[in-house]
């Protein structure tokens, strides 16, 4: 087994990386590169090092610098138009994304562009959506060189295939101005009201019609403007015959405007402007909060998103940018290290090693030769190469993956919601009594009548249970994105409390696909053996050759001479005047190979010693999220990758899970399908495309991510793979969720008869039932809000 101990590592005083030499230092700092030099350099002559004191070690690593002319796509006037948001004789605006953006280090570094290069007038930052918006002098700079200052200083923009289509969404400022108007409205009705609430009778009587008149135009804007949300969902409801909860409000909203409208118009009271604005300003309140934690997440995600905007094309000697939907069947395309490969095509120049984990599940790169066909949606970990298109990005294998038929959700019946259910059951109990009630008074005292039936609507109505479903749901949301788990919407909350069997990717889920574990396997390398095959690993590209010399970990490696890397079979090269070859068993031994996994071989001086297996690495807290959730669900895995990893797994898993590899993306969505045959209930947790099949399919599909803002599978949530080891506390406060909201109903009902008992009997008036609502509405929000609350700080979330 390989052993080594590593010295104190010196850290990059920009980015935080180890240094593998103290060579490269500029005033009394050390860096990791040149690049992270080059931008402290930059700062520091500008008057920024303040970016270095607000957080330690802010920037991002400048090791791989971006290729020249990555951005000379931005000169074509035909996609620089289609990203401009403004443009005017002097000015343009244009919003970027920026995924590295991540602290206040940033944000005060992004705010200050300007500092950077006098062209640009301003720079404001969106935080959560990491954008930054600038504002620039066209005549003096052009968007190419405000991309690529950006670039410079660690924050290449994000420009996807995407951009071209539609801006990213923006907030949805209609409800927050309802929300704002009900507010106002709400509380000067409140205090106006006062004199009703405890029987003043004012000296002048024309006072009192002054505010009853003051409290109806007030009321017009919540009744005409800020109820319409429920308006519009009632009205949708019943016209696919489906009394939904927004129904029995907004027929409460109308009875309760008409009924103190009749009042003051006719002077014969002030009428329940202070209930009606009281329902429609709290249920905004609900809502607000539910949209507010995802309104800057796309779930709908496509192929557009995760593609490059434009790709480089060859024509002659040159290379020319060009937009994707502009490529064409036998173009030659220039695909550079790290790009991804975005239309099928005949690999005519160079080696390929081509990631296809996104696609396949396979998490070790693919070797391709000249003339073989390459796919879209891989992505090109070796040095540049060419390939001649065969198919138009519109046709692609990733873009019919995205599109097959299979990969749609079956059609099956939509679940309603039991709040629903609940509430219409209780909304029909509700008219009935008040009909029956206004028929009993009818004939007794027909002077009573409109009062019996309107403090029956008001003080039955269903807001409790509303308010308290709305503001549980809103908060839980608001837990669960705040521990970064990110849900479509409410009824996905009540799905995931419902779900009994969890269906686990493992590649890139439970896998972590930046780390790989490594063994070595053969006769024992001395320290300086060990140093001469780590100096000849870290001349490749390759990603085997990449995690060989990462769990090496020598610094300060010595030079090799006639380094040589041999297609499909290794590499090899002189060091310290000692022979070194690193490859295949094929090319070191001349034996076909019989190790399981991937394998590179290791011989110094024609000599074989051994060979490093290398495996996935899982991540750290999946045997213990295993082993809680196999108490209460049944569990699956299921991979792209091969079996290599079934003895640890076993390890790990229940005696009755399911492990299944080599599966394509299509069995995995039939695997789904079977499960859901057999009357299970299935939440998918997924990470890349060939996971959005099953997520789409499954109950509730999960897609796991490095990061929330990067590109993701269609799905119901997305999770930072960082919180996946807190997967069970969220179920589990799912499952809270819909208790808490079953027993507030229980507590709406209870209010619910104690004052229809005396509603009923006439005993009750329509401005008693109106202070009572409101006042059961907020105790059971205070409680629902309360108890979400204590459960979450009870799981530390």
């Amino acid at each position: 087994m390989v052993t080594s101990t590593a010295p104190d590592i010196l850290v990059c005083t920009h980015c935080g990386e180890p240094c593998n030499t103290d060579k490269i230092g500029y005033d009394a700092h050390t860096f990791c590169c040149e690049g992270c030099k080059m931008v402290y350099q930059l700062l520091n002559q500008n008057g920024l090092c303040e970016y270095y004191n607000l957080n330690e070690n802010p920037g991002i690593t400048q090791r791989s610098i971006p290729r020249k002319n990555k951005f000379a796509f931005l000169d074509e006037e035909n996609i620089r138009r289609r990203l401009v948001s403004f443009s005017d004789s002097t000015q343009t605006h244009v919003t970027f994304y920026l995924p590295q953006m991540h602290c206040s280090s940033c944000l005060y570094l992004l705010e200050n562009l300007s500092r950077l290069n006098k062209s640009i007038i301003s720079s404001n930052v969106h935080f959560t959506r990491k954008e930054v918006t600038i504002v620039f002098d066209h005549q003096s700079a052009q968007l190419r060189d405000i991309a690529e200052l950006l670039t410079s200083i660690g924050y290449e923009p994000h420009i996807s295939l995407n951009d071209l289509k539609e801006h990213r969404p923006k907030v949805q400022k209609s409800l927050l101005y309802q929300l704002g108007i009900a507010g106002f409205c709400f509380a000067n009705i409140m205090l106006l009201s006062f004199p009703e609430y405890f029987g003043i009778e004012p000296s002048e009587k024309n006072l009192q019609s002054v505010f009853r008149w003051l409290n109806f135009v007030l009321a017009l804007p919540v009744f005409l403007f800020s109820a319409l949300p429920f308006y519009e969902s009632g009205w949708k409801g019943l016209k696919h015959r489906f009394l939904n909860i927004d129904a029995p409000i907004a027929l409460a909203v109308i009875v309760t405007f008409m009924r103190s409208a009749y009042e003051v118009i006719t002077g014969t009271g002030a009428g329940y402007f202070d209930s009606m604005s009281g329902i429609v300003f709290f249920m905004l309140i609900g809502r607000v909060l539910q949209d507010r934690t995802y309104q800057h997440l796309s779930f709908e995600r496509d192929f557009t998103s995760y593609f490059p905007i434009a790709v480089s094309v060859v024509k002659g000697e040159t290379e020319i940018p060009t937009a994707l939907p502009d490529i064409i069947v036998g173009d030659t395309l220039k695909i550079h290290n790290e790009e991804l490969i975005p239309a099928d095509g005949i690999l005519t120049r160079g080696q390929a090693y081509i990631d296809y984990s996104f696609v396949t599940g396979e998490s070790i790169p693919v070797r391709k030769n000249v003339g073989e066909i390459v796919y879209a949606g891989g992505k090109q970990t070796g040095a540049m190469i060419e390939i001649l298109v065969i198919k138009e990005v519109a046709q692609s294998y990733l873009t019919g993956l995205w599109s097959r038929d299979e990969f749609k959700k079956s059609p099956v019946k939509k679940q309603v919601s039991f709040v629903h259910l609940l509430s219409r059951y209780f909304t029909y109990i509700v008219f009935v009594i008040a009909a029956v009630s206004g028929i009993y008074w009818y004939f007794k005292d027909p002077t009573v009548v409109w009062n019996v039936i309107t403090a029956v609507l008001i003080v039955a109505c269903p807001c409790a249970l509303l308010l308290s479903n709305t503001f549980t749901n809103g908060n839980i949301l608001r837990i669960l994105s705040r521990n970064k788990l990110y849900l479509r919407n409410a009824e996905t909350i009540e799905t995931i409390a419902e779900v009994d069997h969890i269906v686990f990717d493992k590649t890139g889920t439970l896998t972590d696909s930046k780390i790989h574990d490594v063994d070595y396997s053969g006769e024992s390398l001395t320290p300086s053996q060990q140093r001469l095959v780590g100096a000849l690993a870290a001349q490749s590209n390759h990603p085997l050759s990449k995690a060989v010399s990462s769990h090496l970990g020598i610094q300060n490696l010595p030079p090799v001479k006639g380094y040589k890397e041999i297609a499909g079979k290794g590499i090899e090269g002189f060091v310290d005047g000692e022979l070194v070859t690193l490859g295949s068993e094929q090319f070191i031994t001349g034996r076909n190979h019989s190790a399981e996994g991937s394998t590179v071989f290791v011989a110094i001086e024609n000599k074989t010693y051994g060979y490093f297996k290398i495996c996935n690495h899982f991540r750290e807290s999946i045997p213990a999220l295993i082993n809680s959730l196999g108490y209460t669900h049944k569990i699956s895995v299921i991979s792209g990758d091969n079996a290599s990893s079934r003895i640890y797994l076993n390890r790990i898993v229940p005696v009755n899970a399911e492990l299944l590899f080599d599966q394509k993306p299509e069995n995995k969505l039939e695997y789904i399908k079977k499960l859901q045959a057999s009357g299970k209930k299935v939440m998918m947790v997924g990470d890349g495309l060939n996971d959005a099949g099953a997520l789409k399919q499954s109950d509730v599909g999960i897609a796991v991510t490095e990061d929330s803002n990067s590109f993701t599978p269609a799905s119901d949530g997305i999770m930072a793979a960082a919180k996946l080891n807190r997967l069970k506390e969220f179920i589990d406060l799912c499952v809270s969720n819909r208790r808490i909201v079953m027993a507030s109903f229980v507590l709406s009902i209870v209010y619910n008869i104690i004052g229809i008992f005396f509603a009923v009997q006439g005993a009750l008036t329509p401005m008693v039932a109106a202070i009572l609502m409101p006042s059961s509405s907020l105790s059971i929000l205070l409680i629902t809000f309360g108890t979400s609350n204590l459960l979450a700080r009870m799981r530390r979330m």
